[in-house]
C-alpha cells in the first residue's frame, strides 16, 4: 500500500524521507541529442566512448542489467526514468514530469541501484521491472529502454560496454554510431 506524500517543490516525502525529482536541466543533455530513428542515438546521446544493446533477458525483467550496472558504479546516486503509459507504476504518481524523446512523460527521481532494484516490481505490463531510463549523477553512462522496444540501448565507457559482452547470462551486441540499432531478430516500431 502506497504512503502518503507531502509534496514540497522538486522534493516529496515518502517513506520516511524526502526524495528530489528532475527538471528539465537533468534530462536536457538527453534530449538535445536523441533525434528519432532506428540508431543508438535516438535512445543514448552521441557523448560516449561505446555503445550496446541489451536484449531484456527474461520479459520484464531488468534485474540482471541493473545489478551489473550497479557493479559500476561506486556508490553514486542514479537518476531514474519511470515512463508514465497509463499502465506502468510509476512510483510516484504525483511527482512533476520531464519529457524526453517523443514527447514522452517521465517521472524523474533521484534515488540509487537499491531503489532502481525494488520500486518497480510489478511483472503485469510490458516495462514492470526496473525503470525505463538510469544514469549517475556524474553521466558516465546511460540505460535506457524505449516505450516499444524490448530491449535496453546503453552508453559508457568502452571498459563498461565491454563487461557487459562478457556476459553469457545476457544478450549484448556493441552498436556503432550510424547504424540500424535493432537487434537481430527484433522490430523496432
Amino acid at each position: 500500500m502506497t504512503q502518503p506524500t507531502d509534496r514540497e517543490s522538486d522534493r516529496l516525502r515518502k517513506w520516511g524521507r524526502e526524495w528530489r525529482f528532475g527538471t528539465d536541466a537533468e534530462v536536457r543533455w538527453i534530449q538535445d541529442s536523441t533525434p528519432s530513428g532506428l540508431e543508438i542515438t535516438s535512445a543514448i546521446p552521441p557523448v560516449f566512448e561505446d555503445y550496446a544493446t541489451i536484449v531484456v533477458p527474461e520479459q520484464n525483467d531488468a534485474l540482471p542489467v541493473v545489478r551489473h550496472l550497479r557493479e559500476h558504479s561506486r556508490g553514486r546516486k542514479w537518476w531514474l526514468g519511470f515512463l508514465e503509459t497509463g499502465a506502468s507504476d510509476v512510483v510516484f504518481p504525483e511527482a512533476p514530469r520531464v519529457e524526453l524523446y517523443a514527447g514522452w512523460s517521465y517521472v524523474l527521481v533521484l534515488a540509487g541501484p537499491d531503489e532502481a532494484l525494488t520500486w518497480r516490481d510489478d511483472r503485469s505490463d510490458f516495462h514492470g521491472r526496473g525503470p525505463d531510463l538510469i544514469f549517475p549523477t556524474d553521466r558516465s553512462w546511460l540505460l535506457s529502454w524505449l516505450w516499444d522496444d524490448d530491449w535496453y540501448c546503453v552508453g559508457g565507457s568502452e571498459h563498461l560496454i565491454e563487461s557487459f559482452l562478457s556476459r553469457p547470462d545476457l544478450e549484448v551486441r556493441r552498436v556503432p554510431l550510424g547504424v540500424d540499432a535493432t537487434p537481430p531478430g527484433h522490430q523496432a516500431y
